[in-house]
């Protein structure tokens, strides 16, 4: 089985819900009256949908292009003090010392997504 990297749906209104870690459990009623629920994170794909109104598969796995999972797979930041509200951006999006940050001082982050910001600063390095 691949690992995952994204675990999102996006609903037929449009909307986003993504799972960013395991028992992260989202749940939206969509404009067409159905309910959604994504969970999981990086650990497992869970999901509630329903084949009248199907969801559109957002989740990325490392099989998927380099180029598509540095756009659309997110770390969280609390801004370089520490002291900001939490935010996502994408791995394309941070800083090389950032990654490198994360890469020194996160010691429990999942280790697919360690194996991404390593191909990430490498795939800076050829370019």
């Amino acid at each position: 089985m691949n690992r995952i990297l994204r675990n999102a749906i996006q609903t037929p209104d449009g909307t986003i819900l993504e799972s960013k870690t395991r028992h992260d459990y989202k749940e939206y009623e969509d404009a067409n009256g159905w309910v959604y629920m994504v969970d999981g994170g990086l650990d497992y794909s869970r999901r509630m949908i329903n084949r009248n109104a199907p969801e559109t598969d957002l989740s990325l796995t490392e099989d998927d292009s380099h180029d598509d999972l540095r756009k659309f797979v997110t770390w969280g930041t609390y801004g370089k003090t520490g002291d900001q509200p939490l935010s996502y951006i994408a791995i394309a999006a941070m800083e090389a010392e950032h990654l490198e940050a994360a890469l020194d001082t996160q010691k429990y982050m999942a280790p697919q997504m360690r194996d991404l910001m390593k191909a990430e600063l490498e795939h800076r390095g050829a370019e």
